[in-house]
């Protein structure tokens, strides 16, 4: 990969980290509440599930830094498109947001990946 692939990938994965913190952390506090539009009620209640989320996107940085440090394509690939269902796929059920946030950085991502390699 090229340098502004692995830039991007990284950015794909500090951004899943961030969604980590956030949801395993940070969800039943200020800016939880703030950044997902919860009531303190909602978040208190479905912290598990956030906690859980907050999981899945921990499975994703771990395999995008997995993609850097081995400079694994073939793993980029994958996991920079599993982030990119996952993004459509909450752009159509939670908020179009989603998009813009998860799926167009990874497309980013997964178009440098391609070219550059």
């Amino acid at each position: 990969m090229d340098v502004v692939a692995y830039v991007l990938v990284g950015l794909v994965a500090a951004l899943h980290l961030y969604f980590l913190v956030l949801e395993m952390f940070l969800w039943t506090k200020p800016l939880g509440l703030t950044t997902f539009g919860n009531t303190p009620e909602f978040a208190e209640a479905s912290k598990v599930l956030a906690a859980n989320q907050g999981l899945y996107n921990g499975f994703l940085v771990a395999g995008l830094v997995w993609s850097l440090i081995g400079e694994r394509y073939d793993v980029a690939v994958f996991f920079l498109g599993c982030v990119i269902v996952a993004g459509v796929y909450g752009a159509a059920t939670v908020s179009r947001r989603i998009l813009v946030v998860q799926a167009v950085p990874a497309l980013l991502a997964l178009v440098a990946v391609l070219v550059g390699w």
